[in-house]
């Protein structure tokens, strides 16, 4: 399990890395690395594939191809020619979006008054 971290902290591939590591005790920490860094090279492979990558309890990676448009720069109000492209874009799934409102606790308590547990 991830240590809580605060909301301004980021937590980054060596956190990701000790928790691997931290899950699976039988692992050594070059074979929780080498598991971690495979999964996400697997994952950016995927994804500059053109493939949509879903995690179930997560979201979806997918990318969008933006067209070429004209723009204005906010500060000397030029206008400029924005370049088609391709971003990324993240969809979280219901489940966590649930989870991130506090819908889940919620509904958890609603069904415990319901059937009457403490």
């Amino acid at each position: 399990m991830l240590k809580t971290v605060e909301s301004t902290q980021t937590i980054t591939r060596q956190d990701l890395r000790a928790t691997v590591y931290d899950c699976c005790p039988q692992l050594s920490r070059a074979e929780a690395r080498e598991i971690f860094d495979a999964t996400f090279g697997e994952l950016s492979a995927a994804i500059l594939r053109g493939e949509s990558v879903k995690l179930a309890g997560f979201g979806t990676f997918s990318i969008r191809e933006k067209r070429q448009r004209m723009g204005r720069n906010p500060k000397t109000g030029v206008e400029a020619v924005i370049r088609a492209r391709k971003v990324l874009t993240f969809h979280p799934s219901r489940a966590l979006v649930a989870r991130m409102n506090g819908w889940v606790e919620r509904d958890r308590e609603i069904a415990q008054c319901l059937d009457g547990s403490p």
